[in-house]
């Protein structure tokens, strides 16, 4: 099994010089391969083998733009012939209808034997629900269809992506048997050699984002309802990790402060701190002054200490004004002549 599935595995860097066929397109196609899939009930393993079947004749072919989706239903075709039921293979009619008629019958049979002309008939290879299989019949697990469900809702997932396309079935059913096991709370058995810790940690990136075709798919009761187990799993692991980076709120701590007084002083006029020495004027409203500020002597000043700055000197206070009377007598001698009279003749 190993070595046929080396010899099988598509060419990414074929794919990626095809000059209409670009990566975007391919979502598309695989949406449709599933659904035509699912219409015909087919085996799991058909589908991985009829995208393998796709991405070698990619690989060795130029594939124009319109014969896409041909492409994909041939290859589904040869899938559904080689590995399943006779009474579930696909008529050609059904795919035209599925096609919407955009194609003639004789380009699904011309299209089928060009695919298998180009492969030089080597249809077989070791599908990714092979190497499941195999690790599932050595594990506790195999009697669980959930762990089995969403392994290949995981790997059908994959389907999707450039990244996968290159990777070896064997060791994407490892990781996603792995992946599978720890969201559903599985113990960790190493059951078929080793897994890929970087290739399971590219799946889990790609969980967030399933094709609405694909979550639709294994919505089913059939499928033990996966799409719907991941998505709560997910939606449960956010609401761990936002717990994890925004931490709690610590409570506010209690003000001592009235709750009328709490927000008084957000308005009111800046004061000068209480206590504080003032040299010269008043205090600022509303604060009383008390003890020196009112020029009680206080026992640092009794033992000779200076409590305060010093004040500016005084202004002297002007002396009697003797000088001006002499010299308004000097001015004026008439005036105290008839003054000296009037206090005689009033005598």
């Amino acid at each position: 099994m190993a070595q046929m599935e080396e010899t099988t595995m598509p060419d990414v860097a074929s794919i990626e010089i095809q000059q209409e066929i670009q990566w975007f397109m391919r979502p598309y196609l695989i949406d449709f391969l599933i659904e035509a899939h699912s219409a015909f009930q087919l085996l799991p393993e058909t589908l991985h083998l009829a995208v393998n079947l796709l991405d070698r004749y990619c690989s060795r072919r130029v594939v124009y733009k319109r014969h896409y989706q041909l492409v994909g239903c041939a290859a589904l075709l040869i899938a559904a012939k080689y590995g399943d039921k006779k009474e579930r293979v696909p008529m050609i009619r059904e795919l035209k209808s599925m096609c919407c008629s955009l194609y003639d019958e004789e380009m699904f049979t011309q299209m089928e034997w060009h695919v298998l002309n180009t492969l030089e008939w080597m249809i077989g290879h070791p599908t990714v629900d092979s190497w499941l299989q195999l690790a599932l019949l050595e594990g506790p697990e195999y009697d669980d269809m959930t762990v089995e469900h969403l392994s290949w809702y995981i790997c059908e997932m994959a389907l999707y992506h450039k990244e996968f396309v290159s990777v070896k079935p064997s060791a994407m059913a490892r990781a996603s048997l792995a992946l599978s096991r720890d969201i559903l709370g599985c113990p960790e058995i190493d059951t078929y050699g080793q897994v890929d810790s970087e290739l399971m940690l590219s799946l889990s990136r790609q969980l967030n984002q399933p094709s609405s075709v694909l979550a639709r798919k294994y919505a089913s009761p059939h499928l033990s309802r996966v799409s719907e187990v991941l998505r709560r799993f997910l939606l449960q692991q956010a609401a761990m990790s936002q717990c994890h980076v925004t931490p709690p709120t610590p409570p506010a701590e209690p003000s001592a402060m009235p709750k009328s007084m709490q927000h008084h002083d957000v308005y009111s006029t800046p004061q000068k701190v209480y206590g504080q020495h003032v040299i010269n004027g008043y205090l600022t409203p509303p604060i009383t002054p008390e003890g020196e500020y009112f020029g009680a002597v206080t026992s640092n000043e009794a033992k000779g200490y200076q409590t305060s700055a010093p004040r500016c000197p005084i202004t002297p206070t002007p002396q009697a004004q003797m000088q001006f009377s002499q010299q308004q007598q000097s001015q004026f001698p008439a005036q105290q002549t008839y003054q000296s009279q009037d206090v005689v003749m009033q005598q």
